[in-house]
């Protein structure tokens, strides 16, 4: 059973001019989006900044609100809801920031941060710094931390405070937003890893966002790729690094280095920069920087297939 599912989710900004700020266009960052997260699954979400992850990430937490489509979680619709019912979603869904500087309160102690979410849903009342405690340990951190500011940490340090508070309140789904890519490659391995511990011991579910294609395939069972708004392939993580079908991914995959001599890799090269998301390319998105283009793209929307087994990809020429 899946425990987050995905229906044509479409999430568009307003851009707004004039003396009356009227819309007069609209970004389109999520435009048509499906998929599903089976429960204890990591789900990787790639592509080229710019192309929606983050947001698609936002709207699914309803962070942001989404203008159209289904979001399904534990075999609940979630869209539209308010007040407690959106309130004991955020209890059982939550998020680990990109930025581990800007993501914690600077006038807050690491105490009152973490034990912030224990006090709002009212939990373990009247033993909140014991509990603190307990995360804390959970993530590799003293107990003595509570009492210290966030700027007192290092950037591994604040990103594991940042992932004691998404765990404060014992949620099921966590979207995990780009949590190593502001961190040192070795401090990275070490987040990476506690991840996959606490997924292990907490049964947790991820949907993990990343520019890192080797970070990705370490860490996920199945890799979706978005491309101007729209999830253009998915496939197991092992089977997408190995035999990437659509020429985005190809090109995506052919920018990450190797550290074998031997191995000659060649490196793709697309021309131009994603398309505004105001105004998409008819046809296939991906079209005007596709190297194997022909004059059907231009024109007709690919379908979603399924060449492999568990293998799909929205290329007419795949």
């Amino acid at each position: 059973m899946s425990l987050v599912a995905v229906n044509n989710l479409k999430l568009h900004f307003p851009v707004r001019a004039g003396v009356l700020q009227r819309p007069v266009a609209w970004v389109r960052a999520v435009d048509g989006v499906s998929f599903a997260i089976s429960e204890g699954e990591t789900v990787g979400l790639v592509g080229e900044s710019g192309c929606g992850k983050t947001t698609l990430g936002r709207a699914l937490l309803r962070l942001y609100e989404p203008t159209g489509g289904e979001i399904v979680f534990n075999g609940r619709n979630i869209s539209g809801t308010k007040g407690a019912t959106l309130k004991q979603f955020r209890r059982e869904a939550q998020m680990i920031f990109q930025d581990p500087y800007g993501s914690l309160n600077p006038r807050m102690t690491v105490g009152e941060i973490v034990g912030e979410a224990l006090r709002v849903h009212r939990l373990c009342s009247g033993n909140v710094p014991e509990r603190v405690a307990e995360l804390l340990t959970a993530v590799g951190l003293s107990p003595d931390h509570m009492r210290r500011y966030p700027h007192e940490f290092s950037g591994g340090q604040r990103q594991r405070i940042g992932i004691a508070r998404a765990l404060a309140v014992e949620p099921k789904f966590i979207v995990c937003d780009e949590p190593v890519s502001a961190l040192d490659v070795s401090v990275q391995a070490q987040i990476v890893n506690l991840l996959q511990e606490l997924q292990e011991k907490l049964k947790l579910t991820y949907l993990f966002i990343a520019h890192d294609l080797a970070v990705v395939e370490h860490i996920s069972d199945r890799v979706l790729v978005m491309y101007l708004g729209r999830i253009v392939e998915e496939a197991g993580a092992s089977e997408l690094l190995s035999h990437p079908l659509h020429p985005y991914t190809q090109a995506l995959i052919s920018a990450v280095p190797t550290i074998d001599p031997a191995t000659k890799r060649r490196r793709i090269i697309l021309p131009g920069d994603v398309p505004s998301p105001i105004n998409p390319p008819s046809g296939c998105r991906f079209h005007p920087r596709c190297p194997v283009a022909v004059a059907k793209c231009r024109e007709v929307v690919p379908a979603w297939r399924e060449i492999r087994k568990d293998h799909w990809v929205a290329c007419d020429l795949a």
